[in-house]
């Protein structure tokens, strides 16, 4: 595999700084942190070049908070200057080739991805229905605290032989246990940590529907006892080469009776329900705010399912 170099002096040039200090302040101008540093913006995009050019940089101190939808969750936030720019900088120049690592079913945090295309290739492949009777679904056992730092710079070092660019990336990893939730870089590094076992089911398994979103993984086949066999090698591989382990609710059971619960979605051979839970939130939430951006939001979930009955209930004044 050939590894690519020469990428350092491309993320910390000025025009590269300035590139991601734009699209970091996408739909955030508001924020404080944003709004001091537009006070100065040019000197602090000089300062933070001479920091990366003279590797003197270093990751600011977290601000952590708990969120509790959809569950309860610890989330990491980093000032913008300098540090959410530097991310989106390093960004502008790896996601390309995170994303040729990527294979196509893999799906969270990828441009023209996302939730409905993978709703979309899932119910195409329920039109195999003979091949796809049965379901294994399964996610990690806390998938972001529970990677391994030592294991993802080896694996960076399989993909990348830059290193000034190997330090930063280091420097940024070692800023916290795990991967942070909330940082810009983490959602990458995840989807990059399972990118090599994505290559493994795929090529060496050759399980033909297979669909990763995040960690959260659904394996369609006609036969329950070959997805308990995968399951069980799914396993022995995360563990033995990632550390990782299967959360203890996974599944096997009969798509027919019961229907795939992923992205949002209960997902039929014959029909797609919206997930009860989010069909309440969307409730509460329009009742509290029923106004336009709110109805767009949720018709653009509504549209991919078959809920006609649900988005006259939901929005009975709306034209359809």
């Amino acid at each position: 595999m050939k590894r690519i170099g020469n990428l350092y002096q491309k993320i910390i040039s000025i025009e590269n700084l300035q590139l991601a200090d734009v699209v970091a302040q996408k739909n955030k101008s508001k924020q404080y942190g944003v709004q001091s540093h537009n006070k100065k913006s040019d000197a602090n995009i000089w300062e933070l070049h001479k920091l990366l050019r003279d590797k003197t940089y270093t990751t600011s101190k977290y601000d952590v908070f708990k969120v509790y939808e959809p569950k309860e969750r610890e989330v990491y936030r980093l000032p913008y200057f300098p540090d959410r720019i530097t991310h989106h900088a390093i960004m502008n120049v790896l996601e390309p080739i995170f994303v040729a690592n990527f294979t196509a079913d893999t799906y969270s945090c990828i441009k023209g991805r996302g939730i409905h295309k993978v709703l979309k290739n899932v119910k195409k492949a329920l039109k195999d229905e003979s091949n796809t009777v049965y379901c294994l679904k399964l996610d990690i056992k806390k998938f972001y605290p529970n990677i391994d730092h030592d294991i993802l710079k080896q694996l960076l070092r399989k993909k990348l032989k830059d290193q000034e660019l190997l330090w930063l990336l280091d420097e940024i990893i070692d800023s916290a246990n795990g991967l942070p939730i909330g940082n810009y870089l983490s959602q990458y590094f995840a989807n990059f940590y399972l990118s090599y076992f994505d290559h493994w089911i795929k090529e060496q398994k050759a399980v033909k529907y297979y669909f990763r979103y995040a960690d959260d993984i659904v394996i369609l086949h006609k036969d329950k006892e070959y997805l308990h066999k995968i399951l069980a090698e799914i396993n022995y591989y995360l563990n033995t080469n990632l550390k990782l382990t299967v959360k203890g609710n996974y599944q096997v059971f009969p798509v027919a009776a019961r229907g795939i619960d992923f992205v949002g979605y209960r997902i039929y051979h014959t029909h797609v329900l919206l997930r009860k839970r989010i069909k309440q939130n969307f409730a509460r939430k329009l009742k509290k705010n029923p106004n336009t951006a709110s109805k767009a939001s949720y018709l653009g979930w509504l549209k991919h399912c078959d809920a006609l009955h649900l988005t006259k209930k939901l929005l009975p004044n709306e034209q359809f």
